[in-house]
């Protein structure tokens, strides 16, 4: 049995039966037998059974919830069967994904060309961000702008002159790889990821600037959450650390500031629920939709989304992750009068949706509000791993209608051929 770099057989290598390579990729994960089954409704003794064998492979709508627990982004890998070979949590790669990854990786050393001024960079962000907002491909429109984007910002900061104008021109680098981070998360290069968001974790600290301290924090926390359990804690430290920090600020803060600090606030509460932990995760959400009350009416923060109207998305999302769907479903009924003005995170609302009404056995609905999602922003569900986990048990529905929904759904997202 060939070993992987950490010691442990590479379940590509061997033909594995299930349960085996169940247990190699959930100790790579960092996750007990008690914490896999109470995250997929079943128990530690279930999960033991399976991965002796003493009990039967489980049927697909199992399969695909451990897949999304394990973050799996290839069902192969986890069943062995190439039959099955659909990529989860992501897809085959965005068109522009080889150039954005070509302009991080490329080494900024001096150049001959004069860096934009920082006003010229903050309106070419500004645009961006904007963009990604209405456009219903989002990803396309931001895989042209970022690589130009990234060289300009980074040639701001070299050519930069004095201490103020370098922390500006930092501030800007590092809401750059923000923006950034938004296109390569769940495209098929973790690596890549976690080079953006330490990049701009650096320059964000190089800058001093709170606001971008918060935001770079804020995504730095979601791509340990989005890890697996193994690094919540890590989450957790990035956040509250950075809310320590935030927080003496806050009586006197900007809504920029206040912003980014009721949106980790939330974060926080978003790892609780993943954690199973009811009481803390909507506690942080109380005290998020108090900081969401101190900000204007109309106000809508341009990276994180956080506003007064997301507060009810963001109920139910945690409603979601603590796998209460008769919440989940009161949660979205409460939180459908606001308006959400992203295209890609109103997509993302009706997925989190979706999600609490196949918890609460509504399966017709779900795949209603996912068909939502698509029409809002395609490029956003296509590269969902819950999207695609509820569309895909679907077409297995012994519904004939349901069934012919499903499919058409699936192939809408590209995880079926026509």
């Amino acid at each position: 049995m060939v070993p992987s770099d950490d010691g442990t057989p590479d379940p590509y290598a061997d033909p594995l039966v299930f349960g085996q390579r169940l247990q190699i990729l959930r100790t790579r994960k960092g996750i007990t037998r008690e914490q896999l089954g109470g995250l997929v409704g079943r128990s530690g003794s279930w999960v033991k059974g399976v991965e002796s064998g003493r009990l039967k492979t489980p049927k697909l709508d199992v399969i695909l919830r451990i897949a999304e627990v394990l973050r799996v982004r290839d069902l192969a890998e986890l069943t062995g069967s190439r039959s099955m070979n659909v990529a989860m949590f992501a897809g085959p790669g965005h068109p522009r994904l080889a150039a954005v990854r070509a302009a991080v990786d490329a080494y900024p050393v001096g150049s001959d060309e004069a860096a934009p001024p920082v006003a010229h960079l903050r309106a070419r962000l500004d645009h961006a961000w904007a963009a990604r907002h209405s456009a219903p491909n989002h990803r396309e429109v931001l895989g042209a702008l970022l690589p130009e984007l990234i060289r300009d910002a980074q040639a701001a900061v070299r050519q930069s002159d004095g201490a103020v104008g370098r922390r500006a021109a930092q501030a800007l680098l590092s809401e750059t790889y923000s923006l950034c981070q938004f296109f390569v998360a769940y495209q098929p290069d973790a690596a890549l990821l976690w080079r953006v968001a330490e990049r701009g974790l650096v320059a964000a600290q190089e800058s001093e600037d709170p606001r971008a301290i918060g935001t770079a924090a804020w995504l730095a926390g979601q791509a340990h959450r989005d890890s697996g359990p193994a690094h919540f804690d890590a989450a957790d430290a990035v956040n509250l650390r950075s809310l320590e920090y935030l927080t003496p600020l806050l009586p006197d803060a900007s809504d920029d500031v206040l912003a980014i600090a009721g949106a980790l606030t939330f974060e926080a509460g978003y790892t609780s629920a993943r954690r199973g932990d009811t009481g803390t995760a909507w506690r942080y959400w109380d005290r998020a939709r108090a900081m969401a009350e101190r900000l204007p009416a109309g106000y809508y923060d341009p990276v994180t989304s956080f506003s007064r109207a997301i507060m009810g998305a963001h109920a139910v999302t945690v409603a979601v992750e603590l796998h209460a769907g008769g919440e989940s479903v009161r949660q979205a009924a409460a939180a459908e009068s606001a308006v959400i003005p992203s295209r890609p995170r109103r997509a993302r609302h009706r997925i989190e949706e979706a999600r609490g009404y196949h918890l609460d056995g509504q399966p017709d609905v779900a795949l209603a509000t996912l068909d939502k999602a698509h029409e809002a922003a395609p490029e956003t569900i296509r590269y969902n791993g819950y999207a695609k986990r509820i569309v895909l048990e679907e077409t297995e529905s012994r519904d004939p209608a349901r069934r012919r929904r499903a499919a058409r759904l699936a192939v809408k997202l590209g995880v079926l051929a026509a």
